[in-house]
């Protein structure tokens, strides 16, 4: 095993590099496909991966591998997590402009018309936003006199509560409720419409006066901190910015908690996927296991690198299906695995062994209880309820099938809302993991997607030792044995949610249901 001191320096350089920061060390992302020179490209992009997968990093890496020509200006939309309608546009705008004027000599020489081409439009969206405050108040007291239906019109209503009322029959007044919201948004998006198209040809006047850049980039890292009802309108004014001018957008985000485009009262609004914008995809799923296992094993070499590791110290460090089981753990995302490495090394190091699948069951367990920590962290109050019982049926139907594996008639997934948005939340927050879609099933018809509960879930389990079959999704018959999975369909989801316990997440944490 690799020098004491060296494993001290890994754990680390991962350490501080497992969130990325904007000015942290230069840590590449280890390319796959054509994800990072996409990134670089003159082109509109929505980057889509579940959280840990290297979103950020694609961006920070990309923004230093442009040409010359070519600057990017990054914002991370969780500085404006909570904000109100229009002022979270008009704070975006105004961080965009700022931003521009602080890079100004460097990107467009020392000229005065430039300078003072950003100075009126900083001017402007000052005072637009004092606008919008005032406005905001007003809407906020019409709305607390009219009690229609009992739903309060607030602006901030949360579009997530169309889809995720799993237990509840209130589906026309939410519908409603998304609707006046969006109505509200076009009423209080009027000024700033109508000043668009004089914005645009200052920008183009800006780049006229400019002789070294031609294009801007704009980066908009974690769009789904923003307010979902928000997120359209956002991503709409953004796209007709940068229509027919040198702007660019890539936006970072989660697939399943973003709305990038919507369409009320006929009324197209946002930025349309293949239209308007293309898509990167950088998830890491079951899909590929191998492929998965690769990626991961790049990324630890790259941190081994920064600690003067070689790569067979580093593959020293494990012995068996240890890596393997690692990555399983960490549901193939980076951030998981790297985190759980950090974890058990200095275990196994103290006692001069190896990371071996047994230490990577111990440590299944919190990293299970982490993932439920985040989730009541990032969703709401009535959709964590429902997303915890859905974790809560799920682990319960695949431990009365004694099996990590099941499968969902795409079918299902296509027309029934709540539980394609069940499901695919509960990817966003690996609890479960894609591993298979279109796939036939040996004994029921149509077409299916295959999905494995993460190990958390059950490898600390002793009592189920033998009794449980787990399917190895990296080896070469995983794809056949799926197709022999249980089904989880409508009904049974419906009659599992009736057994719920009342204290649910109580019923899903406790060790001594557990064991």
């Amino acid at each position: 095993m690799a020098g004491q001191n060296k494993l001290l320096r890994l754990r680390e350089v991962i350490t501080e590099n497992l969130r990325v920061q904007r000015d942290g060390q230069q840590i590449n992302y280890i390319n796959v496909g054509n994800a990072l020179q996409d990134a670089c490209s003159k082109q509109n992009h929505a980057i889509f991966a579940r959280r840990g997968c290297g979103k950020t990093l694609l961006l920070h890496h990309s923004s230093r591998a442009l040409r010359s020509n070519i600057k990017s200006i990054y914002l991370n939309c969780e500085d404006f997590k909570r904000h109100s309608f229009p002022n979270v546009l008009i704070e975006i705008l105004s961080s965009l402009f700022r931003e521009l004027e602080r890079n100004l000599h460097g990107w467009f020489g020392k000229k005065k018309r430039s300078r003072d081409i950003i100075k009126s439009i900083i001017a402007k969206l000052s005072n637009l936003q004092r606008t919008a405050d005032v406005q905001d108040e007003d809407i906020k007291r019409k709305n607390s006199s009219n009690d229609e239906a009992g739903i309060e019109a607030s602006v901030g209503t949360d579009i997530d509560r169309l889809t995720m009322k799993f237990s509840t029959n209130n589906k026309i007044n939410e519908k409603e409720e998304v609707e006046r919201s969006f109505k509200i948004h076009r009423e209080k998006l009027q000024e700033l419409d109508r000043w668009l198209p004089e914005l645009k040809e200052r920008i183009r006047d800006f780049f006229k006066i400019s002789a070294e850049t031609d294009a801007i980039i704009i980066q908009l890292d974690d769009l789904y901190h923003l307010k979902r009802t928000d997120q359209a309108f956002v991503v709409d004014y953004i796209h007709r910015l940068c229509k027919d001018v040198p702007l660019y957008y890539k936006i970072a985000t989660l697939r399943h908690a973003s709305t990038l485009y919507a369409d009320r009262d006929g009324q197209p609004i946002g930025a349309q996927e293949r239209h308007d914008y293309q898509p990167i995809n950088i998830d890491y799923t079951f899909n590929d296991f191998n492929k998965v296992l690769d990626q991961n094993w790049k990324i630890l070499k790259q941190f081994g690198e920064k600690a003067d590791l070689s790569e067979d110290e580093i593959q020293g460090l494990f012995k068996g299906e240890g890596f393997a089981r690692l990555v399983m753990a960490g549901g193939g995302v980076p951030r998981d695995v790297l985190s759980l490495f950090n974890e058990v090394l200095p275990e196994v190091s103290s006692r001069d062994d190896k990371i071996g699948k047994d230490d990577v069951r111990i440590l299944s367990r919190s990293n299970f209880e982490r993932k439920i920590e985040e989730l009541k962290q990032d969703s709401k109050g009535d959709e964590q309820d429902d997303l915890i019982r859905g974790i809560y049926i799920i682990r319960q139907f695949c431990l009365e099938k004694r099996t990590n594996m099941f499968v969902v008639q795409e079918r299902m997934l296509q027309q029934n809302d709540k539980w394609r948005a069940l499901f695919y939340r509960l990817l966003d927050y690996r609890i479960i993991h894609s591993c298979a879609v279109a796939l036939t099933h040996k004994s029921q018809e149509g077409t299916y997607q295959a999905f494995a509960i993460d190990i958390g879930c059950y490898a600390h389990l002793r009592k189920l030792q033998g009794k449980f079959t787990e399917i190895d999704i990296s080896s070469r018959d995983a794809k056949e044995k799926m197709r022999s999975s249980p089904v989880l369909d409508a009904s049974k989801l419906s009659d599992l949610f009736r057994t719920v316990p009342a204290n649910v997440e109580e019923a899903l944490l406790s060790p001594d249901i557990a064991e």
